[in-house]
């Protein structure tokens, strides 16, 4: 009995639902009685299928020999999906050139569908091979497409070697470029990538600004912007990552006669207190504070601070908890132990220093009898 026009399309048909349903051996018989019929309209079709069934079964040679034949059908759909699936391949062999020229075919097809994609990848490998120029080129084409899914992840790849390059700027450009391709509705996450990194773009440019204010490590500081500039460049550095730089934007202000009692004014906007003539001096913990945060170790000196508060504290609570009965000492010194250790109550960290020694001491002693009793010592 002779075959009709329509028996490869039927034959082809049932090799993938065969394959869709797991019988992967009988759906590979039928793709190559496919193949063997000729030139078909379901050629390539068949031939891709087959490169699906054989890559997944484990022969990858046979896969990307099916996927040739597909490409040689030059069928516009099937054609770039055959080179679509050789360049994965390729590329989970590691064989970094063969799916260049993989993606390369794909672009050659000129399907819209599959352009992004393959415009992305070309740009990752070429970034990987350190060309930038080239990479930038399929970058750019990636967002140029307009496609929602690969354009941002182009633009932040982009943007990312911008800013690495010193130009926040043209970052700035190719991230707002693709925060418009993105359905934020749809794509929260990818909005919000793109859009951290537009931020982190315009605190470079920002720090390139101040830079160029206060011009270089020889100029003299301009009266009137110089310590302002000097305060935006030293607290927007550490949001970089760039601390020791802030330590030395800090240095050179307060090393400036002309521009050092502005920047030291600035320096200390933060740390309190109602009387501005007052000399830091008087205290004698000023200085320390001061240089901790024009050096940024801050958080390390509060941390210090707090330690040894608590320790002091430790050894004076413990006496006063004894109660006066227990205590040899004459009851001015047992009232003085207990003025002490309520000096921290008019703080707002007060409490959470009395609630951690009476924990502890409870711990410590091991009896609910030695629990303090609760609003101590204020109670």
């Amino acid at each position: 009995m002779s075959k009709t026009p329509d028996d490869p399309a039927r034959l082809c048909e049932e090799a993938r639902r065969l394959a869709e349903n797991g019988e992967a051996d009988r759906a590979a018989l039928l793709f190559q009685e496919v193949l063997a019929l000729g030139d078909t309209p379901v050629r390539a079709q068949a031939a891709l299928g087959l490169a699906v069934v054989l890559d997944d079964s484990g022969d990858v040679a046979g896969a990307r020999e099916a996927d040739r034949v597909a490409i040689q059908a030059a069928d516009p759909e099937y054609g770039p999906r055959a080179a679509y699936h050789l360049a994965l391949t390729h590329e989970r062999a590691g064989e970094h050139a063969e799916a260049g020229r993989a993606w390369q075919v794909v672009v050659d097809f000129g399907n819209p569908a599959y352009l992004p994609p393959a415009f992305l990848a070309l740009g990752r490998l070429a970034d990987d091979a350190g060309d930038f120029e080239t990479a930038r080129g399929h970058w750019e084409e990636a967002i140029g497409t307009g496609d929602p899914e690969y354009g941002p992840v182009a633009a932040h790849d982009l943007a990312q070697r911008l800013l690495e390059r010193g130009e926040p700027v043209r970052a700035q450009r190719v991230l707002t470029a693709g925060l418009k391709v993105i359905d934020r509705e749809s794509a929260p996450y990818a909005y919000a990538r793109l859009a951290v990194a537009l931020g982190i773009s315009c605190l470079d440019q920002a720090i390139g600004a101040f830079g160029a204010a206060l011009g270089d490590d020889d100029a003299v500081a301009d009266p009137e912007v110089g310590p302002l500039a000097t305060e935006l460049l030293a607290r927007t550095l550490p949001l970089r990552g760039r601390g020791d730089e802030a330590r030395e934007v800090w240095r050179r202000g307060l090393s400036d006669p002309g521009v050092s009692g502005q920047v030291r004014a600035r320096l200390r906007r933060d740390f309190g207190g109602d009387d501005e003539d007052a000399d830091p001096a008087d205290l004698w913990w000023e200085p320390v504070v001061e240089s901790a945060v024009s050096d940024g170790s801050l958080p390390a000196v509060a941390g210090e601070a707090f330690g040894a508060l608590d320790h002091m504290y430790a050894l004076l609570a413990v006496r006063y908890a004894d109660g006066p009965a227990a205590d040899p000492a004459p009851a001015e010194t047992h009232d003085l132990l207990g003025r002490a250790i309520r000096v921290p109550s008019d703080y707002l960290w007060g409490p959470l220093l009395h609630e951690s020694f009476a924990e502890r001491l409870r711990m410590a002693t091991g009896t609910p009898a030695r629990s303090l009793p609760p609003g101590w010592p204020d109670a």
